[in-house]
């Protein structure tokens, strides 16, 4: 009975639930709601934009919606603090489908399903991505697909929405570059002088996007846009 109480105080009604069918989804999902709990006390807008602990990440999909089917098979991500990428927090794993990879999906990621199989399920990955990422903010190259695919995760594994804060490097390139004609992430690297590195590979697209979030605040920076807060003001004028 204390643990289901625990696991209750932790998660709400749900883990405590399935700890009675699986015990250890259940302690991950407890993880998982506490986290999304703990993220919405977060008062982050005076953080200023030089110290701002950030994680750059990249989700490979079977296809484009969460909702019809399609899932994520891998999350890379790399941890930054201000302009400083560090190379030595990193975040890889793929993750087991329930569906058979496409073809198309497999040459463009070069993950197959042999390997596939053999990874661990959603909800681990999930559970240790956000102990990965704690309280800091997600910066990611169009959040649209991400965080459609996130919060259809964390929905199906432990019935809560994503609360973290986001930064997305399209919405920024835009904001700061409104006459450019193209803002895909190949374009981006591009004209950034940025190295393309591991191409449709998680963690490889998360690296480069990170050099991409690198040069997109120091020019932001340079505007007199100091703090998150201010950040956040700049995108929505």
């Amino acid at each position: 009975m204390s643990k289901l109480w625990r696991l209750y105080k932790l998660g709400g009604i749900t883990p405590a639930v399935t700890s009675m069918f699986d015990p250890q989804s259940a302690q991950q999902m407890a993880f998982i709601r506490s986290v999304m709990k703990e993220q919405r006390k977060n008062s982050m807008y005076d953080i200023p934009l030089q110290k701002l602990e950030t994680v750059v990440f990249d989700l490979e999909t079977t296809g484009f919606s969460p909702y019809s089917g399609d899932e994520i098979i891998s999350i890379g991500a790399v941890g930054m603090t201000g302009d400083l990428v560090l190379l030595q927090q990193s975040f890889y794993s793929l993750i087991r489908p329930d569906k058979t990879i496409p073809d198309d999906v497999v040459r463009l990621t070069g993950i197959y399903n042999e390997e596939a199989a053999s990874a661990p399920e959603l909800i681990t990955v999930l559970k240790d991505f956000l102990e990965f990422v704690n309280h800091r903010v997600l910066v990611v190259h169009g959040s649209g697909h991400d965080k459609h695919f996130l919060n259809s995760a964390l929905w199906r594994t432990s019935k809560v929405n994503l609360s973290h804060r986001f930064i997305d490097c399209l919405i920024l390139a835009q904001r700061l570059e409104p006459k450019r004609g193209s803002y895909d992430l190949d374009t981006l690297l591009t004209d950034y002088g940025i190295e393309v590195n591991g191409r449709h590979h998680a963690l490889g697209d998360a690296g480069m996007t990170a050099q991409l979030w690198k040069c997109l605040l120091n020019e932001t920076m340079r505007r007199d846009v100091n703090t998150l807060g201010d950040l956040y003001d700049f995108l929505s004028r």
